[in-house]
């Protein structure tokens, strides 16, 4: 009977080659995060309008995007519309919606975990709303949304791997690559493994600095 095994000198040989797709996963990555948290902040901001028609887009923008598959939008933008967008164009925009949805209710309940005092405080200074929250309550709220914006960083990371379905050549394509050319899949799926474990690792290390760093500035 055959029985699979690691072969260490593949992986070895073959760090270069997914280490070439690593500028993709962390560009995509990198990319949605940041437009991610725009669109969330955005929607957070939106939500505290009392016109009920923006409250009602808000509620459904953050449903459907937190309740569809990211796999499914992904096809839906890179096979689905009439005019093809690039394949990493398609991945950004895909990442960027889905993480802005959960990013967006992050950013909810760390305002309201924000001392409602914060809020008097400014308007009774003569702040208005948008000040006060620009300057004022995100701040504080970045502070306590900080171990659940990391989570969907790394969410983003190992979830950039769907790119490779519509051909984007991160990590996971060229472990594929590898894959297929010497039918030991098991070797470079370990292997990539390890890569969005260690990127992981150091997204958690990013997190306890910044975590030290607001603990100084802000308490």
């Amino acid at each position: 009977m055959y029985i699979p095994t690691i072969d260490l000198s593949l992986m070895v040989k073959s760090i270069p080659f997914l280490l070439s797709g690593l500028g993709y996963t962390l560009g995509i990555s990198l990319t949605a995060f940041l437009f991610g948290n725009l669109l969330g902040i955005l929607m957070t901001v939106l939500g505290f309008f009392s016109w009920r028609p923006i409250r009602l887009f808000v509620k459904f923008y953050l449903s459907f995007l937190r309740g569809t598959p990211a796999l499914v939008l992904l096809f839906l933008l890179y096979f689905g519309l009439p005019y093809q967008l690039n394949a990493v164009v398609a991945a950004v925009i895909c990442f960027s919606l889905t993480s802005s949805a959960f990013i967006g209710e992050i950013y909810r309940g760390s305002i309201a975990g924000v001392n409602a005092g914060q809020w008097d405080a400014a308007y009774a200074l003569g702040n208005r709303f948008f000040p006060t929250m620009w300057y004022i309550i995100l701040p504080q709220a970045a502070r306590i949304s900080i171990p659940a914006l990391s989570n969907v960083a790394m969410d983003l990371v190992k979830g950039t791997s769907l790119a490779a379905m519509i051909t984007v050549p991160d990590i996971f394509q060229k472990a594929k690559i590898i894959g297929g050319r010497t039918f030991d899949y098991l070797s470079m799926y370990f292997l990539v493994a390890l890569i969005y474990w260690l990127l992981c690792i150091g997204i958690g290390h990013i997190q306890s600095r910044l975590e030290r760093f607001f603990q100084k500035k802000y308490v």
